[in-house]
């Protein structure tokens, strides 16, 4: 179909666009300003291995791994962090030691689906475990910093409080997981050397035993003495005074550029597939009975 006809359909349309248009700017602006909105409780950390007293660097003893540098993806005692925020020792952690189960309770029976299904005779029943490791999955967010070796760590929840009290306690678990697996592993290292130097004769076999246990107990001080074992906070735990997600503002630019575009492009569709609609039939009348007015003008 040449353009020009493209064009004419197009124009035809036209207010059938409009109309179109604006009923889906209403509904989904209605719909954006009606959702929920969270606050958003946002931490940015570092690995502790970027810093040369660092617990990890210490008890390595200046070792550096072959292709760290060129790796940017999380590793060592950090990975471990990250890993743990996520974990199911979290998920039970937070279970235990917050009102989490509860509000996703209220949540599931305030929800859509939760009315229809009282509506039906069939009420919710309580969150789980399981909910509350799907919504920690779903809500949690951990983006790396392409610039720089920080990530950002972000949790949204309806209340503020709630969001904040939240983020900082699964930094402080996934903090402590690393320091409990570090301090375990010295320990038993430390009494697996220890036995084995009571047991052994050989004062040249000893010597070396010794020092690897020198070691181990000073990794095991480390582990036990230093802050930031895994993950060091460059900007602590903070949430804003005002909901923050959905981006309403945001939404709405994109609501209003994308839906005209779209119900251009049904337009398009339609004259592609149908042909070029035929003109009203008020134009068409008005168009004949203005052409003996133009003819008479022109004889005149």
């Amino acid at each position: 179909m040449p353009l020009e006809l493209l064009l004419i359909g197009v124009w035809r349309l036209r207010w059938r666009v409009i109309s179109l248009a604006a009923a889906l700017l209403l509904l989904g602006g209605s719909l954006v300003m009606l959702w929920p909105r969270q606050y958003v409780a946002e931490a940015v950390v570092a690995p502790a291995e970027t810093t040369g007293l660092a617990a990890s660097t210490l008890i390595q003893g200046g070792l550096v791994m072959p292709g760290g540098l060129l790796d940017t993806r999380a590793g060592g005692n950090f990975a471990i962090y990250l890993a743990n925020l996520r974990s199911p020792e979290a998920v039970a952690m937070l279970a235990r030691d917050t009102r989490i189960l509860d509000d996703l309770t209220l949540l599931k029976r305030n929800g859509v689906t939760g009315r229809l299904r009282v509506l039906a005779g069939i009420p919710p029943g309580p969150a789980d475990l399981d909910d509350l490791d799907r919504w920690l999955d779903r809500n949690l967010g951990v983006t790396q910093s392409l610039a720089t070796v920080t990530t950002s760590l972000a949790i949204a929840h309806p209340d503020r409080a709630t969001a904040l009290d939240i983020l900082r306690r699964l930094h402080a678990f996934g903090e402590a997981r690393v320091r409990e697996s570090l301090d375990d592993l010295a320990r038993r290292r430390v009494a697996a050397l220890e036995a084995r130097i009571a047991a052994e004769r050989d004062v040249f076999m000893r010597n070396p035993m010794y020092e690897l246990l020198a070691q181990h107990q000073r990794a095991g001080v480390i582990a036990a003495a230093d802050e930031a074992v895994a993950a060091r906070l460059v900007s602590a735990p903070s949430v804003g005074l005002w909901p923050s997600l959905p981006n309403r503002p945001l939404l709405l630019l994109l609501l209003g550029v994308t839906v005209p575009l779209a119900c251009l492009l049904l337009a398009a569709c339609r004259v592609l597939l149908f042909g070029v609609p035929a003109e009203p039939e008020r134009r068409r009348a008005g168009a004949r009975a203005a052409r003996p007015a133009l003819a008479r003008k022109r004889e005149e």
